[in-house]
């Protein structure tokens, strides 16, 4: 998939992320707004990109420690930050923050699943080795 595609779906899944959490939750709303919304995901996506990386390899001593727990919270703070930077865009409250968390990273882990399936098992080791001309 060529990488302008796969951005624009990167950008429509953090946008139907973010939707479904507003719908789910009534402490996370878009200020009723589609404009709105798609700027919360232009946002999210760029400080997921950007930014959660970073925290994620400065939390890393931590997320050893706490099994990984510690990169919940840096995917919480993701969601906070793109709540502060947005205008429209409001998560109210610490439990609906957690629960936004968990919505939007199983709607995007679902989406990357079916949008960008990955090779497994046989057929990967059969694909590649037929590249080489072996089978």
């Amino acid at each position: 998939m060529p990488f302008a595609l796969r951005l624009l779906a990167a950008w429509a899944v953090d946008a139907a992320a973010l939707a479904v959490a507003a719908w789910i939750f009534s402490g996370v709303s878009v200020g009723g707004s589609t404009g709105t919304l798609i700027l919360a995901a232009l946002v999210y996506g760029l400080l997921a990109s950007f930014v959660k990386p970073v925290l994620k390899l400065m939390t890393f001593p931590l997320a050893i420690l706490t099994l990984g727990v510690a990169w919940f919270f840096v995917a919480m703070f993701v969601i906070w930050l793109t709540d502060a930077i947005v205008g429209g865009f409001r998560v109210d409250g610490f439990w609906t923050l957690v629960g936004a968390t968990v919505v939007v990273w199983a709607v995007g882990a679902a989406a990357d699943h079916w949008l960008f399936p990955r090779k497994r098992g046989l057929k990967r080791v059969v694909a590649a080795s037929s590249r080489f001309g072996r089978v």
